[in-house]
């Protein structure tokens, strides 16, 4: 089973749009949207294991011209 989780980004100040568009062709995310509020992106990504969700997170979305922060939530199953 897949390991999914959502990340929460926040960019410079008018790169949502730019920033969402990049992270939404990278390999394993699923989503990618632009939104109000505190974070400026949603993304939804998954990898087969903990570990290379995490590789994705640090070395493909991080690496997102524009990207100031992110927050990884992973998803649970209770």
């Amino acid at each position: 089973m897949a390991v999914q989780a959502y990340i929460l980004v926040q960019t410079e100040v008018g790169k949502a749009a730019d920033v969402a568009r990049a992270i939404a062709a990278i390999d394993g995310v699923t989503l990618a949207e632009d939104v109000t509020g505190p974070y400026d992106v949603i993304v939804r990504a998954e990898g087969p294991s903990m570990d290379e969700l995490g590789t994705l997170v640090v070395s493909r979305i991080q690496a997102v011209a524009g990207i100031t922060r992110t927050l990884t939530c992973p998803v649970v199953r209770i």
